[in-house]
């Protein structure tokens, strides 16, 4: 189906305080990045972030959930999308426990 672009700028516009927030489409979706980590998804207007052990003490009794068919289950966020701190707070929790990104392979030039 697809999410819609004003619900991934809504998503965006409540983690303001938080830092380097950027997204990039893939796939009709939406992956949400902190500090060049990929913390979060969107999928047909649902945010998926990325579980961690933080992440779960930080939210108790946490849903989970595919973020499409086929993927590993995430911590589906629905109700707490209107509150910027606790959701911030969340992605900084998520953002921290997740390891650096490998560093991209230079691609070989074909001849």
């Amino acid at each position: 189906m697809g999410s819609n672009p004003d619900f991934v700028q809504f998503v965006v516009d409540q983690l303001a305080d938080v830092g380097d927030i950027s997204y990039r489409k893939m796939f009709g979706e939406y992956a949400l990045y902190s500090e060049g980590k990929v913390v979060a998804l969107i999928c047909d207007d649902k945010l998926f972030v990325k579980p961690t052990d933080a992440g779960r003490d930080f939210i108790g009794d946490v849903v989970e959930a595919p973020a499409y068919p086929g993927a590993k289950d995430s911590f589906l966020i629905e109700e707490q999308l209107d509150d910027r701190d606790w959701l911030g707070r969340l992605i900084r929790i998520t953002t921290e426990a997740l390891p650096q990104p490998k560093p991209k392979k230079k691609r070989r030039k074909q001849t």
